[in-house]
């Protein structure tokens, strides 16, 4: 029996690291809109639950659909992103940029005070197990984010790693399909 998720990349919102303590921050103009395209683009996949990252960005961004399909939401922290650095203090793009590299080669690697690929990934697979149970033959859409996303998929496949994540866009959605708790699939549905 095929189980389907389908992992909702948040969509444009301006980042600060105290917003990033509290919550996050809310969608940009284009994040608003481009969550309606999301929406519009999954209308059709017959979606049994939505759940998302706790973060105010995640959750904006799968609020849409949830709203046309007359879904509720469900939040997890568990599914929040991944802080590969402190949140205490700013590091500059290029040393994130070395730091997330790093932690796709040595899972055990993070920056000061941050969270590894390990890290993350035993706070999200459990959660990601537990859908894959719980909603088991069903279609799930996660909003989520382009790190925890790129984690939870190399958990399942090696494959998926830094390369892949820089590709991704804001918003992006993958529909990832699994027999039992085996990735088979995953498909690219954003344009």
């Amino acid at each position: 029996m095929k189980t389907y998720i389908y992992f909702v990349r948040h969509g444009i919102a301006p980042f600060s690291i105290e917003h990033e303590r509290t919550g996050g921050t809310s969608l940009s103009e284009q994040g608003k809109l481009d969550a309606k395209r999301v929406a519009e683009i999954l209308s059709n996949e017959e979606i049994d639950v939505i759940v998302s990252s706790s973060y105010f960005r995640a959750l904006e961004t799968v609020s849409p659909l949830a709203e046309l399909l007359k879904k509720e939401i469900i939040p997890y922290i568990e599914l929040i992103e991944r802080p590969i650095a402190s949140l205490n203090y700013a590091v500059s793009e290029e040393e994130l940029l070395i730091g997330i590299k790093q932690s796709f080669i040595d899972i055990d690697f993070c920056m000061p005070e941050g969270e590894t690929t390990r890290q993350a990934q035993d706070r999200a697979i459990p959660l990601i197990m537990k859908l894959l149970s719980d909603f088991k033959g069903k279609k799930i859409a996660v909003g989520t984010h382009g790190n925890i996303m790129t984690i939870i998929l190399n958990y399942f496949d090696a494959n998926y790693g830094f390369e892949f994540w820089k590709q991704t866009t804001k918003p992006d959605i993958y529909r990832l399909e699994f027999e039992e708790k085996e990735l088979n699939l995953v498909e690219r549905l954003w344009n």
